[in-house]
């Protein structure tokens, strides 16, 4: 049971926060794009239909693990205690936003919007740079040669292929 208000903060910090990025936001840029023919092909559809699920099943595995594992939310103000290395974040520093990066291209394919692949495009950038300037400098000070050893075995972005040993 005292587990639930982590799960039940996590939930609503994904409804607001990642809510308002993969739905909220894709939804109003599409109605001001025309519909891309580009995007409207079988491969496509195969192709977002693929990323979304992905993207949503990453999303969901990583705050679970920050439940779990580091006792916390995705939320900044209650981020985890522990560092969490576990599950996919043996493979990438940073799968809860490459799971919603893929999240908002399953959205582009869905509406058709070149604005909302733009969208995802921005998104990245705004990302990489809260990782850059805050992140990263806040989990150096918090967890020490704890987490410099992590970044030296696992990437930032994209997995090598081969799980980091914890």
């Amino acid at each position: 049971m005292s587990s639930l208000p982590v799960l039940l903060k996590t939930a609503v910090f994904t409804v607001v926060v990642p809510g308002t990025v993969v739905e909220g936001i894709p939804r109003v840029l599409a109605r001001y794009d025309r519909e891309s023919s580009t995007l409207d092909t079988r491969g496509a559809r195969v192709v977002g239909a693929v990323s979304f699920v992905a993207g949503a099943l990453l999303y969901l595995h990583t705050a679970l693990r920050f439940s779990s594992e580091g006792n916390g939310t995705p939320a900044p103000r209650d981020e985890p205690d522990e560092l969490v290395t576990g599950g996919v974040y043996r493979y990438s520093r940073n799968p809860m936003y490459v799971g919603v990066l893929l999240l908002v291209v399953g959205q582009a394919v869905r509406y058709r919007s070149v604005h909302v692949l733009w969208w995802g495009v921005v998104c990245w950038l705004g990302f990489h740079r809260r990782i850059i300037e805050f992140e990263e400098p806040h989990l150096r000070e918090k967890h020490g040669e704890a987490y410099e050893a992590y970044c030296d075995r696992v990437p930032r972005w994209l997995p090598t292929g081969r799980p980091a040993e914890t």
